[in-house]
């Protein structure tokens, strides 16, 4: 049994402000027994892609190197826990991605994890600001838990996450942008067949509060092996929630559905 935490917060116009308050969520997950705390797309910035095709934003981009991953590697050092942090990222020359890495307590950076697909529809102008994820599907091995990253609009790539399936993953964490306008219930019940189809937890983290032209829904949760939601968040407000996952529950729901034994790949090529 291994307890995660997914901080559904929202950040500030001040980077510094929510890089500390992002902290202060790691301390209180590691002191709560999490072996690992998830954050939101783009993390500790407002979501910029909710406005159309604007250049000042590229600025916020950072590298590998930048402050979000600097201060979350020390941090899972420093509480001993593993730390998913999503940030605009730049690679230079002109090259910018919605990426993802986990920075563990002994220093290493596993990752990046880039998204793949960007969507473009109102509120949402990613195409824009990303380049299309180089990344391949990949799946981490924590040790105590081997997890697959789909960002926001990778989750809907059906695709996508039966690649990190049949890599090993027990579970698969989405971070994503949810507003209150979307249909969260349909959300909720694509991941549920996700987790039962493939017999996985899914941990979905949703963005919360209101910024100028979005407002988000907050409402995260996690999806057990048997496709129900074993855990929910609170909606329309900031919520540190904190998850079970028995991995042992995969190999049980397996046996009495063997649906990944039944897969017939070459058949479908």
């Amino acid at each position: 049994m291994v307890k995660i935490a997914l901080a559904q917060f929202q950040p500030s116009h001040d980077y510094e402000e929510s890089i500390n308050k992002g902290l202060e969520l790691v301390e209180l997950a590691a002191d709560a027994g999490a072996k690992f705390i998830g954050f939101t797309e783009l993390s500790f910035r407002p979501f910029f892609p909710q406005f159309n095709s604007d250049p000042t934003y590229f600025s916020w981009a950072e590298n590998m190197e930048g402050t979000a991953v600097t201060a979350f590697t020390a941090a899972a050092q420093q509480h001993k826990i593993d730390c998913a942090v999503n940030f605009f990222e730049t690679t230079g020359n002109g090259v910018f991605y919605d990426t993802t890495v986990i920075c563990r307590p002994d220093g290493e950076i596993l990752g990046p994890v880039r998204m793949a697909h960007a969507a473009s529809e109102p509120g949402f102008d990613e195409k824009y600001y990303y380049w299309p994820g180089d990344t391949k599907p990949q799946v981490y091995d924590l040790g105590y838990m081997k997890i697959g990253v789909a960002i926001c609009y990778d989750r809907h790539f059906p695709e996508y996450t039966r690649e990190l399936v049949i890599q090993g993953a027990e579970l698969i964490f989405c971070p994503f942008a949810g507003l209150v306008s979307d249909p969260m219930q349909m959300y909720e019940i694509e991941m549920q067949a996700l987790a039962f189809q493939n017999q996985v937890f899914v941990a979905c983290l949703n963005r919360v509060g209101k910024e100028k032209n979005a407002e988000f829904a907050g409402g995260s949760f996690v999806v057990g092996p048997d496709g129900d939601i074993s855990t929910r968040g609170a909606t329309n407000t900031e919520h540190l929630l904190l998850a079970d996952i028995d991995s042992s529950k995969i190999g049980e729901f397996r046996i009495k559905r063997p649906f990944m034994r039944d897969r017939r790949p070459s058949f479908y090529q």
